[in-house]
């Protein structure tokens, strides 16, 4: 075991620090400033880190892609994204521990009442460039287009686009304090949130960060974590079963 563990330790800790991307953009996921995150993923960062018995460093960004550029360009031990093939060919994630969902917001007057009314011919939808949904959005509209740029909701708002696309808090939260907007009620799409690394890491790297999930979900640590910090504990994902 100790083996593995120096394995481990010297891929994702060479310097005897863990050091964790945490996405501030998505605050399901994390919460606070840069000088002081809080939040389900700095919770699992700092347990890895107790598991593997070396300090931790919480690098903050405030987009996913940006997590993802940290964790590319292996300035980051593990990410913490959704699984998208888009992300696939360059990191190695482990099973879901929780599950968001992707909802669209419209004007009032909109007639778009359904996902599938979104994917119309001259519909424009705002999204946060890089996230889940922009690329899943990216792969699956047919007809819709994507106005990308760092707030999507922004975009939506201040250009007048025909519907704005996020995670479904984020986007109850936009249509709760500003009026004359609503909520499609049926999601788009199924946000499966997952601890990531570098694909090239060895085997026994990627199973220690894919058992290490599975515990802390079996565990309720991850729905403790979301409680803790104000989310709904039942977004943890289900059980994988062993491989």
């Amino acid at each position: 075991m100790s083996d593995v563990r120096d394995i481990v330790v010297s891929e994702l800790a060479p310097a005897g620090v863990l050091r964790a991307a945490i996405n501030l953009g998505n605050p399901v996921l994390a919460q606070g400033t840069a000088a002081a995150p809080s939040g389900v993923t700095v919770d699992i960062a700092g347990e890895l880190g107790a598991r593997l018995g070396v300090a931790v460093e919480l690098l903050c960004f405030n987009a996913a892609r940006e997590s993802f550029e940290a964790m590319r360009q292996d300035r980051a031990g593990v990410c913490f994204l959704a699984i998208e093939p888009a992300r696939a060919a360059e990191v190695a994630f482990t099973a879901p521990y929780l599950i968001i969902e992707g909802v669209f917001v419209v004007p009032s007057e909109s007639r778009i009442t359904s996902p599938a009314d979104v994917d119309q011919a001259g519909v424009r939808v705002g999204v946060n460039e890089g996230s889940a949904y922009d690329l899943f959005l990216s792969r699956t509209l047919q007809r819709a287009s994507l106005v990308r740029g760092p707030d999507g909701l922004g975009l939506f708002r201040g250009q007048g686009l025909d519907s704005g696309a996020g995670i479904r808090q984020v986007i109850s939260g936009f249509a709760a304090s500003n009026p004359g907007f609503r909520v499609i009620d049926e999601a788009f799409m199924q946000i499966r949130q997952a601890v990531g690394t570098l694909r090239t890491r060895r085997p026994e790297t990627t199973r220690f960060l894919a058992a290490a999930v599975e515990d802390l979900k079996a565990s309720g640590f991850i729905a403790d974590a979301l409680q803790r910090s104000g989310q709904d504990r039942d977004l943890v994902a289900p059980a994988e079963p062993p491989r």
